[in-house]
């Protein structure tokens, strides 16, 4: 078997942000999506990992469902069902919103708010794990650490009987997805010129147990 397959992960911690973040930089350099809203130039990069750090601080890492390998060399940020309620949605586009405008710069800002609205717009509506995202070191690709790690914490999302959902930017990764069990449920388009995004949406495996065990309030999940 791949030895990647075999490879542990852990739950991520404040302190591996950075490490998390400058990962998320360069897997995502290149996305369509991200080649679509964010700024050009000699600030691109720094910008891009302000951004992934913002939303690892405030959006995924608090709830303990982000995940790292043993080699540091993949992760996946998830939003659990179970998340405590975070501030309003003004609120917390008020906070994000300079971390989007270094992102966009402001000829680019108008992008960033359509793609963000479009995308949330087609969440679903029942409870659910959100995968805000995962990636692999560039130089690592292609050696099975995406699935591996994808596969080991869907399996958090079964025990607790939850669907998983995602926003897949790059259609290069459908096969991935698909082979984990995922659809496509619909296409977003934010924009005419914008890069499609596709929802993909996959349901509970049957064996998943219907309690959470972690210590997240009245239900939680075991890790």
């Amino acid at each position: 078997m791949n030895a990647a397959a075999q490879l542990p992960i852990r739950r991520a911690t404040q302190a591996d942000v950075p490490r998390i973040a400058r990962l998320f930089t360069a897997a995502f350099a290149r996305d369509p999506v991200f080649d679509w809203l964010a700024r050009t130039g000699s600030k691109r990069y720094a910008a891009l990992e302000r951004f992934f750090a913002w939303i690892l601080e405030h959006r995924t890492v608090p709830h303990g469902e982000t995940w790292i390998s043993g080699d540091s060399a993949a992760a996946a940020a998830w939003i659990p069902p179970y998340a405590a309620p975070g501030p309003s949605r003004l609120a917390e586009d008020l906070r994000l919103l300079p971390v989007m405008l270094r992102l966009t710069g402001v000829s680019r800002l108008p992008r960033g708010a359509s793609m963000a609205a479009a995308m949330e717009n087609a969440h679903p509506n029942v409870p659910y794990f959100y995968l805000a995202f995962i990636a692999v070191a560039p130089r690592m690709q292609g050696a099975g650490r995406g699935s591996n790690l994808l596969r080991q914490t869907l399996a958090r999302a079964d025990a607790a009987g939850a669907g998983a959902y995602l926003e897949n930017s790059n259609p290069r990764n459908l096969g991935l997805y698909q082979r984990a069990g995922f659809a496509v449920t619909r296409e977003i388009k934010a924009r005419p010129d914008a890069p499609p995004v596709y929802a993909m949406w996959r349901n509970a495996e049957e064996r998943a147990t219907g309690t959470w065990t972690r210590d997240y309030g009245s239900k939680t999940m075991s890790q």
